[in-house]
């Protein structure tokens, strides 16, 4: 599928992209115009930043229809700017929303991928799996997934490859207006665990991603505090995970059985 076969299945399909960003000034502005060659509408969540986003957001817009810029006036985490981004996809009309880091990581080439699964695969999520043995990949990215997978997979009784992409597309509709128990980091594996708990299937598809060097990262991730939280978080949904979890889950399928039989 092309650019413009892509654009025309999100345009059918109602899907936006939505871009949350905290001091990525240096990198949004490519990664909002690479999206733009494969879907028209754009969301980005201004978290705060502090640096020149807002100057570059500002350039943009002047130049760019179909790029909407929302600014939170100071950061509250990437599950708050994820939540604004989605509530103001659903206020716009927008079915699925698909949601790319704005640190240069994702590429927009990889928009086709998720247009063909959407296309095959309704009311789905759909996951960005990486590659874990790229240049420049860091090693404590490779140990939070493992950690991640395997909670996610306690908690949920599925295996996914990769539970810490940002890179997914979400079906609105099937999600409702779920409320995050986590507005920082852990929030996507929330993400995911409650998907899972409601009854939407999970579909992982490969996925290429950039790492820069050392040297030129970005990252707001603070290991101590952050693996903290995460460790208090997936504490909380395992023990959730018996109480309703996997009770939900079964009560789904049961329903989704019974409607497949009549």
């Amino acid at each position: 599928m092309n650019a413009e076969a892509t654009k025309l299945r999100f345009k059918q399909d109602a899907v936006c992209i939505v871009i949350p960003t905290y001091n990525n000034g240096r990198t949004v502005a490519d990664v909002v115009r690479n999206a733009l060659e494969y879907c028209e509408d754009i969301i980005v969540v201004n978290d705060g930043s502090t640096d020149n986003t807002d100057v570059e957001m500002n350039d943009l817009t002047s130049l760019q229809n179909g790029v909407t810029v929302i600014t939170h006036p100071v950061n509250k985490g990437k599950g708050k700017a994820l939540t604004t981004g989605f509530h103001a996809a659903m206020e716009r009309g927008f079915r699925y929303a698909v949601t790319m880091d704005a640190d240069g990581q994702h590429y927009a080439s990889d928009l086709p991928v998720f247009a063909e699964a959407l296309a095959t695969h309704p009311d789905i999520l759909i996951v960005g799996s990486r590659q874990f043995d790229l240049p420049n990949m860091p090693q404590k990215n490779t140990f939070a997934n493992r950690f991640s997978n395997f909670w996610f997979t306690v908690q949920t009784g599925k295996k996914l490859p990769d539970t810490q992409t940002g890179y997914r597309l979400y079906p609105l509709d099937k999600m409702g207006k779920m409320r995050l128990l986590s507005s920082r980091y852990e929030a996507e594996l929330a993400l995911l665990v409650r998907s899972a708990w409601r009854g939407i299937d999970i579909l992982p598809i490969p996925i290429n991603v950039y790492y820069p060097p050392k040297e030129e990262r970005v990252s707001h991730f603070r290991p101590g505090w952050d693996f903290f939280r995460i460790s208090v978080l997936n504490t909380f949904f395992t023990f959730a995970a018996i109480l309703y979890g996997y009770p939900a889950m079964l009560y789904h399928n049961i329903k989704r059985k019974r409607k497949t039989d009549n």
